[in-house]
């Protein structure tokens, strides 16, 4: 009768740390560091370098103000960004449901009605910190605008 021999795991704590991996493009690539890219060819570098410029933002990106004297107006935009965003989903999804005709006439009234107070209250805010519509469309990179 033989008898199997598990190997031993050595515990965590007792292993070396490992490289840090990373996800691309749906295969697991491990983390290049600055002494792994030396050692690259030329050609290699001017690829991971083209691809670096493909990936980063316009130069006229908007990104977040750290201004403590702008934080508020900064922290404005993107509270009624978000919002404006929400309250346009609510509207397609209102007419939507208008169309199946799923809602009742008296819905249909309130829906509108409390859409409209919506959109006048977050352009009053709006204006209160000196935002316009445009000023509330952040630009997703690649991703297009977000309305």
């Amino acid at each position: 009768m033989t008898t199997k021999r598990r190997a031993r795991r050595t515990p965590a704590r007792n292993r070396a740390p490992r490289k840090p991996r990373t996800r691309t493009r749906g295969r697991t690539a491990r983390a290049r560091t600055a002494v792994e890219l030396e050692a690259l060819p030329a050609g290699d570098i001017e690829a991971l370098r083209a691809e670096l410029e493909r990936n980063l933002p316009p130069a006229g990106a908007a990104r977040w103000n750290v201004d403590p004297e702008d934080v508020q107006r900064s922290v404005a935009k993107l509270v009624l960004t978000l919002m404006e965003f929400l309250r346009k989903l609510l509207e397609r999804q209102a007419i939507r449901r208008m169309e199946a005709r799923t809602l009742t006439p008296a819905e249909v009234e309130a829906v509108g009605l409390a859409l409209m107070r919506l959109e006048e209250t977050l352009r009053i805010m709006a204006e209160r910190f000196g935002l316009t519509p445009e000023d509330l469309n952040l630009d997703l990179g690649p991703l297009g605008r977000l309305i």
